[in-house]
């Protein structure tokens, strides 16, 4: 008899996913077997826990024959099998925004272990934008409990994870358990039809940037500081990176980094999801983990905290700026830009001065130069491989944000570049 008369039960909702047998975890982690002939399972504890390097449980359908000294090649008795019917889908359900409103009073900030953490790494000012950037929200369920909203790109609410973090050293807090839930478990709506999205999904109207994804919702948080020219989002954990979550990214450039332990698996995974748009795969940490660091299963955060963000990667302007696209507090609808929010103490706002005179200055003057064809090394942390493409880009950016001090470094950026080619043109 063919092996493929059994099969993992297909996903048609959290009601086909069951609690592991071996790990025991709170989420419904496992798949059961079923046979294919009569739709039903096996036995509750044939079949495979998704937690596949935290547990790996797989109780094969062969294995339980075998332990119950039943003959696999021995048809068994047919059920008499129903013409199937397929279910009508279900509405998407979301999360009332008075909730989501509520997660986000500032005064709750003051008591979010995660926010703690990113204020000790950070400063105030950019953990505020991080804030306001991802809409890292507090939750009474657990003291200091952290929430992770998923928002997608109408700016519907799809649910929230319930985290708890240590706010020394940013780890989650696994003892006595693993403290993670969900928003809608916890509002207790049995009928909740939850349909996730990737954690940062609002952030793909930017369609300008190329975007990376990680497993955790810290790290793509961490990352962003770090590493800005992408656009980070997360998925959840090692098997969630799947074609429904996916199907958002048609057509962008798309960059994996996955924990250590997972570059095979999303590599295996960005063949698969090919269809879609072209996925790379990072194996920056594959290259630099000792056997230790392998052992423990480390992210990219726990790499990039070694450094001093400032220094890593971009000058400290352009690694602390605002995010480019935030969605008002207040409205759930398509997003728009204001100002930064600043969540823990606003600093004194400077008066607007206009760069009109520097900007027309500006234009004239490289427009009546010969631009350097080869690089040119601006400062100690930046080197311009296309000046044309530079100039252009940092005019764009000052002229809209005419005035706005924020944006003040891409005005002093094209000014030195300005000063360097006019040193060498002496």
């Amino acid at each position: 008899m063919s092996e493929r008369k059994y099969i993992l039960e297909p996903y048609n909702g959290m009601n086909t996913r069951y609690p592991c047998p071996s790990c025991q975890q709170r989420d419904k982690t496992f798949s059961r077997y079923i046979d294919t002939e009569t739709g039903k399972h096996i036995s509750p504890n044939v079949g495979r826990c998704n937690r596949q390097n935290n547990c790996g449980y797989h109780y094969t359908p062969k294995q339980y024959f075998q332990d119950n000294n039943i003959s696999f090649d021995t048809p068994q008795p047919k059920a008499y099998k129903l013409r199937p019917v397929t279910p009508q889908p279900k509405p998407v359900s979301f999360i009332p925004v008075e909730v989501f409103k509520d997660s986000l009073n500032p005064t709750s900030y003051q008591m979010n272990n995660f926010v703690k953490f990113l204020i000790n790494l950070f400063g105030v000012g950019v953990a505020s934008q991080l804030v306001s950037h991802y809409f890292i929200a507090t939750s009474k369920h657990w003291n200091g409990a952290t929430v992770f909203w998923q928002i997608d790109t109408q700016g519907k609410v799809r649910t929230g994870k319930i985290m708890l973090y240590s706010p020394t050293t940013g780890k989650r807090i696994k003892k006595p358990f693993n403290h993670i839930n969900w928003v809608h478990k916890a509002l207790k709506q049995p009928e909740f039809e939850l349909r996730q999205c990737l954690f940062g999904q609002h952030l793909l109207i930017d369609k300008t940037k190329p975007i990376a994804i990680v497993e955790s919702e810290k790290t793509a948080v961490i990352a962003s500081v770090y590493l800005p020219r992408f656009i980070w989002v997360a998925v959840g954990s090692l098997t969630n990176l799947n074609a429904e979550k996916c199907s958002i990214l048609k057509g962008r450039t798309v960059t994996l980094f996955p924990d250590l332990n997972g570059f095979e698996k999303w590599s295996s995974r960005a063949k698969e999801l090919s269809h879609i748009t072209i996925f790379t795969v990072s194996d920056l940490l594959e290259r630099k983990a000792t056997e230790a660091e392998r052992k423990q299963g480390l992210d990219l955060a726990d790499y990039l905290i070694r450094f001093n963000y400032k220094a890593f990667a971009l000058p400290e302007s352009e690694a602390t700026e605002p995010p480019t696209s935030v969605q008002p507090l207040v409205d759930v609808k398509p997003f728009e830009q204001p100002e930064p929010v600043y969540y823990f103490s606003k600093p004194e706002q400077p008066k607007t001065v206009s760069w009109e005179q520097d900007i027309t200055e500006l234009e004239n003057y490289f427009a009546n130069i010969e631009l350097p064809t080869h690089s040119v090394k601006l400062n100690g942390c930046s080197t311009i491989t296309n000046c044309s493409s530079f100039i252009e880009s940092h005019l764009a950016t000052v002229k809209a944000n005419n005035g706005k001090q924020t944006f003040l470094p891409y005005l002093n950026r094209i000014q030195e570049l300005k000063q360097i080619i006019s040193n060498n043109n002496k």
